[in-house]
C-alpha cells in the first residue's frame, strides 16, 4: 500500500507546482533578529547548530508565513565589551527588533539595558544569574532557568545525607556570585553551615588553583558545591584530582553549569569527576527528541569538521525552542507597519542616546510571553518572562559517563524515581536516592568531616571543675602538655574510641576560678563560638541561653535538680511498741471476731446438747469454725511477728523534708553552690533572698545541713543530681536525696554551631551511657551507689490494717454465721419432730 501512495504523490506534484506558479505570490517580509554568542565556546557551538536547525524546521512546517525572521549572528569572543559593541551595531545598522543572547550573564546585564532604551526584547537562553531581574529590566526575557531554582535541590541533597557543613566554590563573576545569597539561605534552613567560601578568578592559573585546593585541604569540611562555567570547572577538577581531593571521604555537588554539558566534557575531565554528584534540568524523553538528536549530531559534524564531537545539551534545546517562540511571535506581529523613531537629542549626544526605538517591540514582547507550546525541552512557557522549571535530575559521574540516582521536584522533594509516590517527610534519608559511588570508588557516604591533612588535632577545651571528680586539669611542666582526668573526661575518651574513624585530639587549658560558677562556664562555652576550641568538655549543664552560641551533645548524666536533706531514725523505742504492728482498726476487728467466734462455738455446743463445753468440742460444725479461726490466727500472727521484727531491727530513715513547698511554708533556710544558676531557680520558686545561703564545697554543705535551719545552718541544699550523687557517696550517713524538684537537661559537651562532629559524638555518648562502661566510670569517680542505702528516700514498714485482712475476716464471719444458721435449722427440726412423736404416742 505504501508504493501506490508514493506514485500518486509523484503524479500530483506537477499539478501542485503549476497551481503554485499561477497563484498570486505574496511578498515575504523580513524580520531582523540579532544573535550574540561566544562562538568559540562549547555552549556557543552547540547553540549555533541548534539555532540553524530551528530556522529550517520552523519554516518547513510554516511555509505559508509571510513574515520570516532573518538572523544576524555575532561573536562576542567571550568579551563583555565586544558583546556590547555587537549589540549596538545590530541596533544602529540593522534595526533588529529582537536580540537573542548574549551568552554570559555579565553581558546580558548591559545589553538588556540597551533593550530598555530601544524597546527591543532581549531573550537569553544561557544567562542564569538571579541578579538579572525581570522587574528592573522590562524587556529582558530569560528562556532558561534562574540559578536560584536549583538551590533547593542542592539543599535537599545536603539534608538527605545529613551533612552539617558545606563549602561553596564558585567563579569570581556575576554568574558565580549571583547564586550565593540563595544558596546560603536554603542551606541555613536545613541546618547546614558555610564555614568558608572559595572564590576562583576566571584568570586563575594552575598554581593559583592548586594553592586554593591545598587551603581547602587544611580545613575539616569535605563537602563542596561547585558553581562554575564548564571551562574553569574542567581545569579545577583536574587539579583537585591531582592534589588528592577526589579521594574517599569527599563529596562534590556540581550545579547545572557543569552538569548540563557533562556529555561533552573530555575523558580526562570525566575521569577527574568520578564520584561527583550533579544537578541538571530534566528533559522528558520523546521520539521527536531522539530524531532531532540524530539530525543535530550530523549537522554539528558538518559545521565543525575539525572540532572534537560534542553532545546536544539542554542549552541547545532551549536555543532551538527560543527560535520557534520568536519566529511565531514575529509571524503574529508582522513587520509591515513597523517604524523606528529617533529620540530628540542634542548634536553632541552619545550613540546610546540616539538609538532608534521600534514601534513593534512592545507587541512582539507580549506575543513572545503569550506563546506557550511543548518544545523539545518540554513545556516552553515564558509568560512571566522567565522559563518555569520544577523538575531536576540528580546524577552521579561514574567511569566515562554518568548514571541517574534520583529526582527533585518542588512538590515532592527528593525521590529515587520521578513519578514515585511517597509520604512527605521533614527528615531526609539516604534511601531517598539510589546508591551512589562516591570519590575513590567508595560506597560509604562521606561524613562531611575529617581531620585536615595538615595534622592539626582537634582542640578540646578543658577546665578544672569545682568538683575535681568530674574534671581535674594539670599541666606537665616538662612537656607543657595539658592532661585531664575525671568522669567527664573518661566519658569523652570512651566516646571517641567508638568513632568509626580516628580522631586525634589534644586538651587545651581554659583558666577559671575553679569554683564552677555559671559565669565561668558561660565564658568557657563561649570559646567554641570564638573558634578557640573545637569542643569543650566537662560538667557543663545544657542550658537554653548557651544554645544561642553553641551546639550541645546529648547529656551523659542524669538530669534534674533535687534536694539534699537530713534523715532521721524513726524507730519506735517506747514501751508499747508491741501494739504498733497492728492498726487500731485491726486490733478492734480481731477482738470482735474473737468474741464472736467464741460465742458461736458455745451456741453450737449448747444446741448439740453438750452442756460441758469445758471438755472436748464434740460437734462437727464447731470444729469447722475453730479450724478456720485458727488459720486466721496463724496468718495474723506471722504477719504481726514480721512487722514487729522489722520495727525493732531495721533502721527506719525518713527525710526531714519531702517537698520543697514545705520549706517555703515554714520559712526554712536553703542552700546552694555559690555561683550556680540554682539561686535564680529558688527565687523563681518564691524563696526570700535572705533565706537562700551560698556554700563553696561539699564540706560546707555537710556542716550547714548538720547544724539545721534553726542553728545557723540550712534545712536543705538544692543542687544538680550528678553533684548530689557525688555528695551522698562521701556523706552516706545522715542524708538522702529528695526530688528531682526541677527539670534540667543534664551535663553535655559544647561544640561550635553546625559542627559536623555533633552527630557522631552524640551517638557515641549514647553507646557509652547505655552499657556497663558508664557504670564502671561512675564507680571509679563517684563510688558504688549500692553501698549507700539511703540514696533516695527510705520508707519504713507500714502497719497492718483491717483492709489487709478483709478476706480472712469475711471467710471467718461467713463460716461462723453459716454454721450457727445450720445448727439452728437442725435444732428446730429435731425439736418439732420430737413434739410430733410425743403427740402420736399420747393419742395412742
Amino acid at each position: 500500500m505504501e508504493i501506490p501512495h508514493r506514485v500518486l504523490l509523484l503524479l500530483l506534484l506537477p499539478i501542485s507546482f503549476a497551481i503554485a506558479q499561477n497563484a498570486p505570490t505574496e511578498e515575504v517580509q523580513e524580520f531582523h533578529v540579532g544573535v550574540i554568542l561566544d562562538l568559540g565556546s562549547m555552549v556557543g557551538k552547540i547553540a549555533r547548530t541548534s539555532i540553524s536547525l530551528a530556522m529550517e524546521d520552523f519554516y518547513a512546517v510554516h511555509q505559508n508565513y509571510s513574515t520570516k525572521i532573518v538572523l544576524h549572528i555575532r561573536d562576542s569572543m567571550s568579551d563583555d565589551v565586544q558583546a556590547a559593541s555587537e549589540a549596538i551595531d545590530l541596533l544602529e545598522n540593522y534595526n533588529v527588533e529582537a536580540i537573542i543572547g548574549p551568552q554570559k550573564s555579565s553581558q546580558a546585564i548591559f545589553i538588556s539595558k540597551l533593550g530598555n532604551i530601544s524597546h527591543i526584547p532581549v531573550i537569553s537562553f544561557t544567562a542564569t544569574n538571579p541578579s538579572l531581574s525581570t522587574r528592573s529590566l522590562p524587556y529582558f526575557v530569560r528562556a532558561t532557568i534562574n540559578d536560584s531554582a536549583q538551590v533547593n535541590c542542592i539543599a535537599s541533597i545536603v539534608k538527605t545525607y545529613g551533612w552539617r557543613e558545606v563549602v561553596p566554590i564558585y567563579e569570581d563573576t556575576d554568574y558565580g556570585r549571583g547564586i550565593m545569597p540563595y544558596l546560603v539561605d536554603v542551606l541555613h534552613e536545613v541546618d547546614a553551615r558555610i564555614p568558608y567560601r572559595s572564590v576562583i578568578p576566571l584568570s586563575a592559573t594552575s598554581e593559583e588553583i592548586t594553592q586554593e585546593l591545598y587551603k581547602l585541604m587544611t580545613m575539616q569540611t569535605t563537602i563542596f558545591v561547585v558553581h562554575m562555567s564548564d571551562t574553569l570547572a574542567s581545569h579545577f577538577f583536574i587539579k583537585a584530582k591531582e592534589v588528592g581531593m577526589m579521594n574517599k571521604g569527599h563529596a562534590w555537588i556540581m550545579t547545572d553549569g557543569v552538569t548540563n554539558l557533562i556529555d561533552s566534557l573530555s575523558p580526562s575531565v570525566l575521569e577527574s569527576l568520578n564520584g561527583a554528584l550533579g544537578v541538571e534540568f530534566y528533559v522528558p524523553k520523546s521520539r521527536e527528541l531522539d530524531d532531532f538528536t540524530m539530525r543535530w549530531n550530523r549537522r554539528f559534524q558538518i559545521e565543525n569538521p575539525t572540532d572534537p564531537p560534542l553532545k546536544l545539551s539542554i542549552l541547545g534545546l532551549w536555543g532551538y525552542d527560543t527560535i520557534w517562540a520568536v519566529a511565531q511571535a514575529a509571524a503574529e506581529v508582522g513587520h509591515a507597519n513597523t517604524t523606528f523613531k529617533k529620540p530628540g537629542v542634542e548634536r553632541n549626544s552619545t550613540s546610546l542616546e540616539i538609538l532608534e526605538t521600534s514601534s513593534n517591540s512592545p507587541r512582539l514582547l507580549q506575543a513572545i510571553m503569550q506563546n506557550k507550546f511543548r518544545g523539545l525541552s518540554g513545556n516552553f512557557d515564558l509568560s512571566n518572562r522567565q522559563l518555569q522549571i520544577s523538575r531536576f535530575r540528580i546524577i552521579n559521574v561514574v567511569g566515562n559517563g554518568w548514571r541517574e540516582i534520583g529526582f527533585w521536584t518542588a512538590q515532592s522533594g527528593i525521590s529515587p524515581q520521578l513519578n514515585k509516590t511517597r509520604l512527605p517527610t521533614h527528615l531526609g534519608s539516604e534511601y531517598d536516592l539510589n546508591p551512589v559511588i562516591w570519590p575513590g570508588k567508595s560506597i560509604e557516604v562521606p561524613r562531611g568531616f575529617q581531620i585536615p591533612v595538615s595534622g592539626k588535632k582537634l582542640q578540646v577545651g578543658v577546665c578544672t571543675s569545682g568538683y575535681p571528680e568530674f574534671v581535674k586539669v594539670k599541666k606537665d611542666h616538662i612537656t607543657g602538655a595539658t592532661k585531664a582526668i575525671g568522669l567527664s573526661v573518661d566519658v569523652f575518651e570512651q566516646a571517641v574510641k567508638r568513632f568509626p574513624y580516628a580522631l586525634p585530639y589534644e586538651y587545651v587549658l581554659f583558666s577559671t576560678k575553679d569554683d564552677g560558677s555559671t559565669e565561668d562556664y558561660n565564658n568557657f562555652v563561649y570559646q567554641v563560638y570564638l573558634k578557640k576550641y573545637d569542643i569543650v568538655i566537662g560538667d557543663i549543664t545544657i542550658r537554653y541561653n548557651r544554645t544561642f552560641y553553641a551546639d550541645f551533645t546529648l547529656p551523659y548524666t542524669e538530669s534534674g535538680i533535687a534536694m539534699i536533706v537530713p534523715v532521721r531514725d524513726s524507730r519506735n523505742k517506747n514501751t508499747w511498741i508491741f501494739l504498733k504492728p497492728l492498726a487500731p482498726g485491726m486490733w478492734s476487728g480481731s477482738i470482735v471476731f474473737f468474741i464472736y467466734t467464741g460465742v458461736v462455738v458455745l451456741i453450737l455446743e449448747f444446741l448439740g446438747n453438750n452442756e460441758n463445753v469445758q471438755e472436748l468440742v464434740q460437734r462437727f460444725l464447731s470444729r469447722i469454725v475453730l479450724i478456720i479461726w485458727l488459720v486466721f490466727l496463724m496468718v495474723l500472727t506471722s504477719s504481726y511477728t514480721a512487722s514487729l521484727t522489722s520495727m525493732l531491727t531495721v533502721q527506719q530513715l525518713q527525710p526531714t523534708v519531702t517537698d520543697v513547698h514545705e520549706l517555703l511554708k515554714s520559712g526554712e533556710y536553703v542552700g546552694y553552690h555559690r555561683g550556680s544558676y540554682v539561686k535564680g531557680l529558688l527565687e523563681e520558686l518564691g524563696f526570700d533572698r535572705l533565706k537562700i545561703k551560698p556554700y563553696d564545697s561539699p564540706d560546707d554543705f555537710h556542716n550547714a545541713l548538720s547544724r539545721g535551719s534553726n542553728n545557723g545552718g540550712i534545712a536543705a541544699l538544692v543542687h544538680e543530681v550528678p553533684y548530689i550523687k557525688l555528695f551522698l557517696a562521701n556523706h552516706c550517713k545522715g542524708y538522702t536525696m529528695v526530688g528531682p524538684i526541677y527539670k534540667a537537661a543534664g551535663f553535655g559537651y559544647a561544640l561550635s554551631k553546625g559542627s559536623p562532629l555533633l552527630g557522631d559524638i552524640s551517638k557515641a555518648i549514647l553507646n557509652v551511657t547505655g552499657g556497663d562502661t558508664m557504670i564502671q566510670i561512675e564507680k571509679k569517680w563517684i563510688g558504688d551507689q549500692n553501698n549507700c542505702q539511703n540514696v533516695g528516700p527510705v520508707t519504713g514498714s507500714s502497719r497492718l490494717t483491717f483492709a489487709n485482712f478483709r478476706g480472712l475476716f469475711i471467710l471467718t464471719g461467713v463460716a461462723s454465721s453459716s454454721s450457727i444458721l445450720m445448727a439452728l435449722i437442725i435444732y428446730f427440726y429435731k425439736k418439732k419432730r420430737r413434739s410430733t412423736n410425743i403427740a402420736l404416742e399420747n393419742s395412742n
